[in-house]
């Protein structure tokens, strides 16, 4: 069976960091403007670090890609990290001269559970991988993802829902509106709760604090029938949201309008059925957010992902110190006050490839032609139903 796997590696002050993409088809035009861009838009938002001041990403393709299209082998890349000329003595691969053991964990990241469980004590070792700068790599192969999807006229995109206790008016979102959204200090269509955001985050900066918040992602475009109903590790909601909680701080997920559908009548709760000899079946609703039985149906994939506060904080919180057991402040690491911005462009990633390899199981092919051509058979098909 056809589908999308892939390894990152690389930690956040390391030298760059890595990709291998594998069952990308052949022949799939790869523009390395539209990956950079993507790149870039991970770095955007009102209330990032000085890290984002530092790094310029860019991807330099190692293999898989000739001539401007792919040739069926694996893809790699790299992601140089431009930081590493400030930590080669702290993270030199064969003798670190010049690095402080860090003991105390800091409450709502991996450093004390990632120690237990590896027996590393120096958290260094934790922190440098359970980082989120590992997105970078995330974004890059999801690029690659969002470059396949686009040859079926997939289009993906996200906002910022809310930040901190500030909430954003819903509307619905269109692919015109991507250029104006990322103009936005905080990713946002609602101008007025944009400017409270931004007051949020310069609150929360006085006060040594960070935010989370909230963000959509939707996929338009998309064919009915990709996932599947008979094992659970075919649904496309499980894997979907399983892939936005795989993004560091992301706690929840859901699928549609459950929020509210939860607290309705089942007659009120679901997208009634319609049908059109143009159109064919279609729902004038799209409370499920797309997906029916762990399959999509043909309407916009809608998602919403739960971003926790970064727990890294200029006042730090209490913990214990591992070398002597006795109360401690947890250490402190530079940091973003907000970043839900860059955490739903991130999400635009984790989506493609998730559906990128749904495409690919339904109508996978060697080359990205015969993959096409499966395409429309199946599409000539369903029409017919």
């Amino acid at each position: 069976m056809s589908m999308l796997t892939y390894l990152t590696a690389g930690e956040s002050h390391g030298k760059a960091l890595t990709a291998i993409i594998e069952g990308i088809p052949a022949n799939l035009k790869i523009d390395i403007k539209f990956i950079n861009d993507e790149l870039q838009r991970r770095q955007l938002g009102y209330g990032r670090g000085r890290r984002m001041q530092i790094e310029k990403d860019e991807i330099q393709v190692l293999s898989g890609v000739r001539d401007g299209i792919t040739i069926g082998s694996p893809v790699s890349f790299t992601i140089e990290n431009k930081d590493w000329a400030n930590w080669q003595s702290k993270m030199d691969v064969e003798s670190v001269k010049d690095s402080e053991e860090l003991s105390t964990p800091r409450p709502g990241h991996a450093d004390l559970a990632g120690s237990l469980k590896t027996g590393l004590k120096d958290l260094r070792n934790i922190l440098e991988r359970s980082s989120a700068r590992q997105t970078a790599a995330l974004v890059g192969v999801g690029s690659f993802a969002k470059l396949f999807l686009k040859e079926f006229a997939v289009d993906i995109l996200s906002r910022v829902t809310s930040i901190g206790k500030v909430k954003a008016k819903n509307s619905p979102i269109e692919v015109s509106m991507l250029e104006e959204i990322d103009k936005s200090p905080v990713r946002v269509t609602d101008k007025i709760a944009e400017k409270d955001m931004v007051a949020a985050i310069e609150e929360a900066q006085n006060k040594g604090d960070t935010l989370g918040g909230t963000f959509e992602v939707v996929a338009k475009g998309l064919v009915v029938g990709l996932g599947g109903y008979s094992t659970s590790g075919k649904r496309l909601d499980g894997r979907l949201c399983q892939a936005l909680t795989s993004i560091p701080a992301i706690k929840g997920a859901v699928v549609g309008q459950i929020e509210d559908s939860v607290h309705l009548p089942g007659s009120e709760a679901h997208d009634e059925i319609h049908f059109d000899k143009e159109k064919g079946y279609y729902r004038k609703t799209n409370k499920a957010g797309g997906i029916e039985g762990g399959i999509s149906n043909g309407s916009d994939i809608v998602l919403k992902g739960f971003m926790k506060p970064i727990p890294t904080l200029s006042k730090p919180l209490a913990t214990v110190d591992m070398k002597n057991k006795k109360a401690a402040q947890a250490f402190k690491e530079r940091h973003d006050t907000v970043a839900v911005p860059a955490a739903a462009v991130i999400a635009e990633s984790a989506v493609a490839i998730v559906l990128a390899s749904a495409m690919l199981e339904k109508f996978g092919a060697d080359n990205l032609d015969d993959l096409k051509q499966n395409y429309k058979n199946y599409l000539k098909r369903i029409k017919l139903m």
